[in-house]
């Protein structure tokens, strides 16, 4: 039984990430200042501490004993980096930095940090790989790039063992259904269950890698666990297929409505190849399949 701590365990992904570390077995602890985590999300088997990864006086002891740190606390999303870049800056990387200061101080057998495609912007070519230089257009994906650069220099510096994944658009189980960190998918159910017609910006040709939060559960628990990587590795979480807003648009079904441009990268694609070979990670849920059960759930 290995001792975890899940920074942001009360959020979207934190929280299914917990639930599976407790199913194996594992101890659970979690830190977040529920600024967008919900507490009904939370395991009633975890250990659950309300404080902010930028304290890092008051989060340090938390690590104290830890073996694998999973760090997905984070001032999520594109657009809201955009409108506050000051706040996103402070939370990303001043607390990304704590925690892996936390992390080192405490002797952690390893830290396995939430990074994120947007770390790729705006490139040419189809699909992403990890050895493409990075082009953040917009401050939270530069911020989420820094963090990788950090882990990657305290496996150099320090020898504390960390590992990047970079996530493509994750979906599943307790996805936001508002506010600004809601993701595509939840903005639409939510429009369709008000009856309202979903909401598509730019032309909705840009084509997005819709990924599972089960499958990038999988590859978290994985990565700690590999003997493989822990030297700053990044690596991509991503289904290696994709889908346009329109097209997804027209899996849930009903009517839709443009409402203009926004800055977003115009195609994410995986190249999951290296997940393959480093963790023998594989995506096993596609979205049409999923979407089906979801829209049942939901009443759509």
């Amino acid at each position: 039984m290995a001792k975890c701590l899940v920074t942001g365990g009360a959020g979207f992904i934190g929280s299914n990430l917990a639930d599976a570390l407790i199913k194996r077995g594992d101890e659970a602890v979690i830190i977040d200042n529920l600024s967008t985590g919900k507490k009904e999300n939370i395991n009633g088997q975890a250990k659950f501490y309300k404080a902010d990864i930028v304290d890092l006086e008051k989060i340090k002891p938390l690590f104290v004993g830890v073996d694998y740190v999973f760090h997905l606390a984070a001032f999520a999303r594109v657009q809201p980096s955009i409108e506050d870049p000051i706040s996103s800056n402070n939370i990303n990387l001043n607390g990304t930095l704590n925690v892996l200061v936390a992390a080192r101080d405490a002797n952690v057998k390893k830290v396995v940090y939430s990074a994120s495609s947007s770390a790729y912007g705006n490139q040419t070519e189809m699909p992403l790989r990890e050895d493409m230089p990075a082009h953040p257009i917009s401050p939270y994906g530069l911020q989420k790039y820094i963090g990788e650069l950090y882990c990657r220099m305290f496996s150099e510096i320090y020898n504390l063992p960390t590992v990047s994944l970079r996530y493509f658009n994750i979906y599943g189980k307790r996805q936001l259904l508002e506010g600004a960190y809601c993701l595509v998918m939840g903005i639409f159910a939510k429009q369709r269950l008000e009856g309202k017609p979903m909401t598509i910006t730019n032309d909705g040709e840009q084509r997005r890698d819709f990924t599972s939060v089960a499958d990038a559960v999988r590859a978290n628990i994985m990565a700690a666990e590999s003997d493989n990587v822990g030297k700053g590795e990044v690596i991509n979480i991503g289904r290696g297929k994709n889908y346009s807003v329109n097209e997804l648009a027209k899996m849930i079904g009903g009517p839709t409505e443009f409402i203009g441009e926004r800055i977003e990268p115009k195609e994410t694609l995986a190249d999951n190849s290296l997940a393959k070979k480093l963790l023998n990670w594989e995506p096993t849920v596609d979205l049409p399949e999923w979407l089906e059960e979801y829209k049942r759930e939901m009443g759509l």
